[in-house]
Parts: structure tokens; sequence; C-alpha cells
């Protein structure tokens, strides 16, 4: 971006009075009218994105936050995770990750302001929706609803929460960022199951949260009954359509979802971002000014945070800013300049309601008049198929199938949605430092399967997983013999029906299944055939979590593990071991002898060798490494492993399971971004796992030798297992003489005077171009990563390689006085691709 432009030193100076004002506790006033957040008196547009604290580093949230405001936000959005601030009733957490005051003040030190999601149920994909289980144990409690134990205890979290933020003085009125505050959660869609006691629940909510005085507004996202003066929200993949439950209210997005969540046995999903624009400036066109992605960052569900079921260790969510917190291309950049365009539209917008103009069928334009000669305007065409030329105020415009056009003049088209022209990352091609683990460093443990403790216990009967865990651990034994009489048959179909979320099942010490559910149902049953030798067998049952339930009615009560055990002869005989004396032992023996932990690092119980034994259940693994050289993340590539769980110097980085393949169909190889999109539109790698590489932060290894600790339930290789770390990308772009002119060039009143496009190349920060790979102006052919020379082109390497090599970010204007014209008359196009390497 060229910081020289008059619009960018605006933006310079903008910062850093932000950070001068909030450096010195000026207080700020936030209310609202029907329009917008008005903040000291003013009418603001807001662009907002979520960010979740323990979903990375405190190491890294400096340099999330600042590519977030580069990116053009204006605020954070975060929830709070009352499960790990209060992990014992009255007994609060807030260090490391879950320093949520240090990570409000570095969103503060930013310049950028704060949208406060307290909750306290979260949802979020976070184990069991970001309540403490103790709160489950609670006799006579119910949650999220007329019930007035739920109610006592939630108010004084809130409490707790809001008096931190005002002991911090962290309010917009008390000179801090936090501007907006959250109670409960898209309760809309689970008020119906809580009948009448549900409608007070709501109405006592947003009670207490005015109660607590924070002085900043409070919404309920996706809450049409939310009462005044909560301002009700959406939450969607579309929210123009959107209307606030009064007129006083305005028009806010809460949650647009940039892509999708992971799930063990998925394919990835992915969100064009072609339509997610498309979304954004159909909801500002339409009358909105605040609105928010969820995710901005997605990050890592680091040790056993992922919610349930199922939901995998990475959150990375197609979001701009990816897992390990390097920029996605094209989805920041187009976005960025989505964000710069309706920002040079705020005077307009915060002026007046939109007034509406139809221009054809599924075409239409929603003008915002400053004065009477002056306006600007949003033009779509939101056929799915069809493009189409419009007019506009008697000048002629093309618009692409399902795209919008912004105009900050009723003029000039600075975006448009569907023309993309910001760099791309070739994410395959992502150069990576591999270190090959060695093999004659491993050790191990073996665990045997069933009862290993003297602080098992028996009962007659089943018991449910979650009440007896308290999810101290994933993983519960269920226990029993069988006793085969001379009469009886020795071969018979063991029937086992499970609540969730997995099991391994032992007959006589030997694995004789596995079985396991999805995300959208844990349940599962087995029915395997199996011997059995006369007299006495032994039945253990591993039964294994993955994550507690976060969403849905009455939640909070699912439950998991093994109900029922049946034994069936060849003669359909039935013999329900059900109801059998059963033992139990809550947790493995390496989670209680302490494998996972760097104590235990030279413990005798290891078993060394030049050669780990591979493919067996029920293993723990041990390997010291050299963690690569460089500053950034690092990821262990697992995809020679079968399920479990990993740790980097005793730092849980989380479940694990590459063995779990998603289903071979229902992706598509180029998908079309035009029309309404879902989570299974887009999808990706079907028939692969949902994740291999799994993230390890950077500040989490030191240098020397570092400590990687497996527990294998399946059966893995271990020895073929890597350890990445980025030290480059191949980027490239691809620019027409007729595109858009990046939108930091326009100058209200000015306009883009004699700028033409241009290509811009940027490496992420720390990085510089070392090389171009290709550069043609004229017809270049095919794709990025795949460019070929056209029957029409100019060899402007030279050119191109002046202006980039050695540099972190570099433009080439798209315009023959700069290239040459190859063959005058014909629309060229500008391809470039280029390394990056630190």
């Amino acid at each position: 971006m060229d910081m020289k432009t008059p619009l960018s030193l605006a933006l310079v100076f903008v910062s850093v009075f932000a950070v001068f004002c909030f450096d010195h506790a000026l207080s700020t006033t936030v209310t609202y009218d029907h329009r917008a957040l008005v903040i000291d008196g003013k009418r603001r547009v807001l662009q907002s994105g979520s960010i979740h604290y323990p979903r990375s580093t405190p190491v890294v949230w400096p340099e999330l936050i600042r590519k977030s405001k580069e990116g053009g936000l204006d605020v954070i959005e975060a929830y709070v995770f009352w499960n790990y601030h209060e992990p014992v009733r009255g007994e609060y957490y807030f260090e490391g990750r879950f320093d949520l005051v240090k990570f409000v003040r570095t969103v503060q030190e930013a310049g950028l302001m704060v949208h406060l999601r307290i909750g306290p149920y979260a949802c979020a994909e976070w184990n069991y929706g970001g309540f403490p289980l103790w709160l489950h144990f609670i006799p006579g409690i119910q949650f999220r609803t007329t019930n007035d134990l739920f109610k006592k205890e939630m108010l004084r979290f809130l409490a707790k929460i809001v008096g931190l933020m005002k002991e911090e003085k962290l309010f917009a009125s008390q000179g801090g960022p936090i501007i907006l505050a959250q109670v409960e959660n898209e309760y809309e869609l689970v008020e119906w199951a809580y009948g009448v006691a549900g409608e007070l629940y709501v109405n006592w909510a947003a009670e207490a949260a005015i109660s607590l005085n924070t002085t900043v507004p409070w919404v309920m996202c996706r809450q049409e009954d939310a009462p005044d003066p909560i301002i009700n929200t959406c939450n969607g993949f579309y929210c123009d359509q959107f209307t606030p439950n009064s007129p006083s209210k305005p028009k806010m997005w809460t949650e647009n979802y940039s892509g999708w969540f992971k799930s063990f046995g998925y394919p990835i999903p992915h969100r064009p971002v072609e339509d997610l624009a498309f979304a954004v400036a159909r909801f500002f066109e339409m009358g909105g000014t605040f609105h928010n992605y969820y995710m901005y960052f997605g990050g890592t569900n680091f040790g056993r945070t992922a919610g349930g079921p199922l939901v995998a260790t990475s959150y990375d969510y197609d979001a701009p800013i990816d897992e390990y917190g390097f920029i996605r291309q094209p989805k920041w950049g187009h976005l960025c300049d989505l964000h710069l365009a309706i920002k040079h539209c705020e005077e307009y917008l915060i002026r007046s309601d939109p007034t509406h103009q139809q221009l054809g069928h599924n075409l239409e334009a929603h003008i915002y008049y400053k004065s009477s000669n002056k306006c600007a305007a949003f033009l779509a065409n939101y056929d799915s198929e069809l493009d189409a030329n419009v007019t506009f105020n008697g000048n002629l415009y093309f618009l692409p199938a399902w795209s919008v056009s912004i105009l900050p003049d009723c003029k000039n088209v600075i975006f448009n949605t569907a023309k993309v022209v910001s760099q791309r990352i070739l994410a395959h091609t992502t150069t990576a430092n591999k270190l090959i683990l060695s093999a004659t460093s491993w050790s191990w443990y073996m665990e045997k399967p069933g009862v290993w403790g003297n602080n098992s216990f028996t009962e007659s009967r089943l018991l449910e997983q979650i009440n007896t865990t308290k999810d101290t651990s994933d993983y519960l034994w269920y226990t029993t013999s069988i006793n085969i009489m001379p009469v009886q048959s020795k071969e018979v179909f063991l029937l086992i029906e499970s609540l969730g979320h997995a099991a391994l099942i032992f007959v006589n010490k030997r694995l004789v299944a596995f079985g396991y559910g999805n995300h959208d149902d844990a349940s599962f049953s087995i029915n395997e055939k199996i011997s059995l030798v006369q007299g006495n067998n032994t039945l253990d049952i591993l039964s294994m979590m993955v994550g507690l339930q976060n969403f849905g009615p009455w939640f909070d009560v699912q439950g998991a593990g093994i109900f029922s055990v049946v034994l069936i002869d060849p003669w359909n005989n039935k013999y329900d071991v059900s109801a059998e004396e059963w033992t139990y032992q809550v947790g493995l023996e390496g989670e209680y002898l302490g494998l996972d932990k760097v104590i235990h690092a030279n413990s005798s119980l290891w078993i060394k060798g030049s050669v780990p034994p591979i493919n067996k259940t029920l293993i723990w693994y041990k390997v010291s490494f050299l963690a690569p050289q460089g500053n950034g993340p690092l990821a262990l590539n697992l995809t020679s492993m079968g399920k479990g769980q990993a740790w980097v110097n005793g730092q849980s980085i989380g479940r694990y399971w590459p063995a779990y393949l998603s289903p071979s169909q229902g992706c598509t190889e180029n998908c079309d971004y035009r029309g309404e999109y879902d989570s299974t539109k887009c999808q990706k790698n079907c028939g692969q796992p949902a994740q291999t590489l799994y993230h390890v932060p950077r500040s989490w290894v030191h240098p020397g030798q570092n400590l990687l600790v497996l527990h294998e339930e399946l059966g893995g290789d271990p020895t073929k297992i890597s350890v990445l770390t980025r030290s480059g990308q191949e980027i490239c772009s691809f620019v027409s003489e007729d595109d858009p002119q990046p939108a930091d060039f326009w100058i209200p009143n000015m306009g883009f005077g004699s700028r033409s496009p241009e290509a811009q190349l940027t490496c992420e920060q720390g990085w510089h171009i070392t090389s171009i790979n290709f550069a043609s102006f004229g017809s270049p052919q095919g794709n990025c990563g795949a460019f070929s020379v056209g029957t029409c082109h100019a060899n402007i390497l030279s050119i191109v390689q002046k202006a980039c090599i050695g540099e972190e970010q570099c433009s080439v204007p798209v315009s023959t006085a700069n290239l040459g014209d190859p063959c005058p008359g014909v629309l060229k196009t500008l391809a470039i691709e280029a390394i990056c390497s630190d």
C-alpha cells in the first residue's frame, strides 16, 4: 500500500490520535440511534473482527491485532470463556493465554476498540460452550432458563468480568477501548425449547446486564425479542435483509462467517472471498453500519478446549488471518480494499437512510445523499448466474453476477466485490523447513487395556461418562467379566451402543473393534463377532470423549459413553451385560503417571530403543528434537499417526485424528462463488483427514532440545512425524487495464486522477522478494502457479525485478506507458509470480 497517499496519511494520523486518546484516558461516550453507534456524538461505520485470545498466545497478540488494523478493522470482538476463567467455583484464572486484561490493553495500544462478548454462554465450538462443568453439578440447576441457581451464578460471573474491566478502566467512558458488551448468545435458536421460562430468562438477562452499569450499549445477538435498550443483532452468512426489532436501534451484524469450523471426519470448509465481500457490501448497501467477521483470526483449540462433538484442533475458519498468524490472500487483501471503499462512503452512510432504485431484474441501487447533489451509491446484481450492464445516473456500468459495485461519488466505481485484484498466495507451494525426528531417540510406554489403579470403583450398571469423569479426562474404562459355560457357544456377536464419542473394545486384552460417531451425531453402535473361551472372559471398553457438546437446547445435560452391551449367540439368544457388575477407571494410566510432563521425561518408566514399536494401540511416545531456526510458528505433521493427543514441552497442542478420513464425495475442484453460500458448498480435501498439521507456537519451544510426547490410541508410525516451519511463500498478481485502481488511490472530490491499476505484491513482515518466476504483460494464460505466455506478450521481467527484488512490498502500474504496448488496441493484463523468503 502506498503510504504517501493523502488517505493513508490521514489514517496514520487517526491511528496515532486514537492511541494518544486511549493512553491519556480520555472519556468516550457511546450511545446509538436508528442508524449507527454514536461515539462522542458522531455516528460511526465500523468494521470488526473476532479474535479469541486463548486460541493464540500473548506473544503474537500484537501482530494479530496489527494485521487486523492494517486490514481495515476498527473493532476487535472477543468472547469471555467462563470455564477457564473460573475452573473451580470462586477461584479465578487470568494468566497466560487467558489474560483478558492484557488482551484488551493490547487492542487499546493498537488504537482499536473492543466488543466484549461476556455471555457467559459462548458456544464458539468451545468445550461445553464456555460453561464450567462444576456448574452442572449444583443440585437443582438448569442452564439458560428461569432457574434461580443458574441466574445467581451467571450474574455473579457477569459482575466479576464487568467489575474487572471497570477496575482496570477499560470501558470507553473510563478512557478504555470497550465500546460494546454482549449478554447471552444466539438464545433465539433454542428459546422454543424452554417455553415461557425462556422468554422470562431473556428479559432477566437483559435487566441483569443493564444493572451492571457498564456505560456502553449491550447487545444480544440473534435475539429478536431482546428488550429495550438491548440491541438485537444479526448472525449468519448474509444479513442484508435483517431489521432490528425497534426503529430506534441500528442495524448490526455480529457474526459474518468468514468460513466455517473443521470437524474430524469432515471435508475442509472454504468460503470464496467474492461471496464474503458481496455479503458485506450488501449489508452496508441496505443500511448496516456495524459489521463483524467471525472469525478474522480463528487460531487453535489447544489442549482440550475444542467443543464438540469432534471439533478439530485447528480453528482456522478460513479466516483472513490463518491459524498460524499469516495473512491469507486474496481474502485479506480483497476485504481490505472493500473496507477502504466503504470508509470512503462513511460520511454519506451516516447522514441518511438509503434511497432505493430498481435497475432491472435482480438489479438495484441504493443511494446515500449527503446533500442534494452529493451522494454515494451501491449498485448490486444479486442474480446468481447472469452478468448485466446497467444505466445509473446516465452512465453505463458492468455488474458481474452476484456482485456489488461501490461508487463513493455516485459516478466512479472504486470496488467491485467480484473483481479480485489483490495478490494471491499459493498455499501448496509455501516453502517449509522439515526436521525429521530421529528413530534412535524415541522412548515409549505401553498401557495395558483395562483397569490400572486402586482408585477404580464398581457399579451394577452402565454409567454415563461425563457425570463420571467430570471432564477431568477424555477417557473412561468400562470393565466386566463374561463367564462361558461348557454348553454355551464361544462364538457370539457383541453389540455395543454408545452416546459417543468413540470407543476401543478389548476382549481378553485383545483389541477387537473400534467405533466412533461424527460431529452431527456422536452416537454409534458396534456389532462385532467375537470368540470367547470357556470360563472367565474379560471385556474392557475404553470410551473416549472428543470435546463436550457446546450448542443446542439443554446441551448441558447431553450424555456420552456406553449405555448398552448385549451378547447374541448363534441361536439369537440375547444376554444383556448392561446390568452386570462393571468396574470403572477414570483416565489413562499414563495421565495418572504424568507422562506428558517435562519433569517425567527421564523417568525409568520409559523404554528406550533404536526402533520404536509402530501401529500399536494405547502407547505413549517420547522424543527430543531441535526446533527449526527462525521466529515463525511451527507445525507437527502427524499424517502417519492415528488418533490421540500431543504435548510439546508439557504444553498440550490438542487432539489429533488423521486416521479419520472425510467422505470421498462432496468437494468441488473450482467452486462457483455465485449464489447463496452454506458451509457445505465449497468444501475441499474430500477423502482426506480434516487436519494433518498441528500448530506449535514458537514461544512454546526454545533453543536446544525440546520434548515431544504423544499418546497414540489407535496405532501409527511416529518415526514419520516431521516438524515444519515456513521460511517463504510464492505470491502472484493478475491485474488488467480495466480493473479498478486500488481503493487507497481514491481522493475525495478528486477521484483517481491519472492513476492506473496496479499489481501490488507484499511479503509477510520480515520476508523479502528474492526472485521473480514469471512476468508477462499482454494476454498471459492460466492461473496463479501455472501462468504461461499468451499470443500477446511483453517481456517485462527486468522492469518487475527492478521494482521488486529485495523489497518487502512493491507495486507495478498496469499501463502501456510503464510496460510498453505489445499489441495496440487489445485489452492487456499483467501477471507476476514472485518468491518471498527470509
